[in-house]
């Protein structure tokens, strides 16, 4: 017999502004569940200002400080959370459950071909009806025609699982004119087959992306400082777990990335706590254990963890503007997860950061491709002749490296 789905996820709004909401969970445990949890929170334009995490390994109770989007649809929010918690009669199973991963069934894929006249910032206000209808995209194309029309491909997903039905492309259809207005030529949604969110192993990538490199550390004003972060993993402290203490700065999605890694190790979290001091400082400790219910003695396995960590900390994505003869190309890549999931709103982010600087888009592609032995999403925008010489490379990669962490 289980709890209410209502007492699953409580959810607390803020009564002064500024001030965070509070999430609480209170659920079945399963590897990889606070990844999930994360990416939700993440989706829905929220950052995790604190989050307190504990589990026997059958149950667990998570409590996440939120902050940011005012327009935040708690409800939905509440509804999303709900859903990627393990049923509560499911708690008997957790164990035997948590040695491998769960089949699941991919989303069907749907191609929306849209055809209006150009317009400034026009990329940004599609994506963003997009991501409020909960549609997730997979593959851009995007061309504009000498006369200034255009014709944007989006290959996307429906989170709700209903975007076969009329009425759901009708709603979307209609969302989309009310936005775009009399610019909007057409609007077609059809489904297609799942293979166009297939990887491939590219050679023509540069090596701004192919390549680790260093990205800047930006303080909120800005200016550059040294790298701050710290990975530490320590067997000496608990019996049964091993602890990892991270010492970092914040930015959007920092828990997400953690979280991410851990569940593509199939490492399960016993009791985890992440805060935020002064100027966006964050420390997390988190007493983990592999799936076997034992701690990570191996060095080795130890030195891989710590280093995965401190990459995906220090470049969580890859931005670079490069040429293409005449042409100037933004190039932005952030890892897939194992399960096959990117990291959300990403291009919502590029669109807006271009927007913000007046910069028009040409034509995007968004694919998926092997990268060092992993797979990756990458985000390429060509933008409008002449526009990306105006503004200097440097000030573009900042910009959307900014947008990106979530840093003003």
């Amino acid at each position: 017999m289980g709890i209410p789905c209502d007492d699953v996820v409580i959810i607390r709004q803020s009564e002064r502004e500024g001030e965070p909401s509070m999430i609480t969970i209170n659920c079945p445990d399963k590897t990889g569940l606070g990844c999930d949890l994360c990416r939700i929170i993440l989706f829905f334009g929220l950052s995790i200002a604190r989050g307190d995490v504990s589990t026997d390994g059958k149950w667990c109770y998570i409590l996440f400080w939120v902050t940011g989007n005012p327009k935040t649809r708690w409800n939905l929010l509440k509804m999303r959370l709900v859903e990627a918690c393990p049923s509560c009669s499911s708690a008997s199973r957790i164990l035997f459950d948590n040695y491998g991963p769960q089949p699941s069934k991919d989303p069907d894929v749907f191609l929306l071909k849209l055809a209006s006249c150009d317009r400034r910032g026009l990329l940004y206000d599609v994506t963003r009806v997009l991501c409020e209808f909960e549609l997730i995209i997979k593959r851009v194309k995007v061309s504009t025609t000498p006369d200034e029309k255009v014709m944007d491909l989006f290959f996307i997903t429906d989170t709700r699982e209903l975007l076969h039905t009329k009425k759901r492309q009708d709603d979307v259809s209609n969302y989309l004119k009310a936005v775009i207005g009399e610019a909007m030529i057409s609007c077609d949604i059809e489904m297609v087959g799942p293979e166009i969110t297939e990887c491939s192993q590219d050679s023509f990538l540069p090596p701004a992306i192919t390549e680790d490199k260093e990205i800047p550390n930006y303080q909120l004003d800005g200016s550059l400082t040294s790298k701050s972060i710290s990975v530490k993993i320590d067997n000496m402290l608990s019996p049964a777990h091993t602890l990892v203490q991270i010492s970092c700065q914040d930015h959007k999605g920092l828990l997400y990335d953690i979280m991410r890694t851990l569940k593509d190790y199939n490492i399960q979290i016993s009791y985890g706590r992440f805060f935020t001091k002064q100027r966006r400082n964050c420390e997390i400790d988190l007493f983990i254990m592999q799936v076997d219910g034992k701690k990570i003695v191996a060095p080795s396995k130890q030195q891989a963890l710590s280093s995965r960590l401190e990459m995906e900390l220090l470049q969580p994505l890859r931005v670079a503007v490069v040429s293409r003869g005449p042409e100037t190309e933004l190039l932005v890549a952030n890892p897939v997860q194992l399960c096959g999931k990117g990291r959300p709103l990403v291009f919502h982010d590029i669109t807006l950061a271009l927007k913000t600087l007046n910069i028009g888009i040409f034509s995007v592609d968004i694919g998926r491709h092997v990268i060092g032995g992993r797979e990756w999403e990458v985000y390429r925008v060509l933008l409008n002749e002449g526009e990306g010489s105006s503004i200097a490379w440097k000030k573009i990669e900042d910009e959307v490296w900014k947008m990106l962490m979530g840093w003003d």
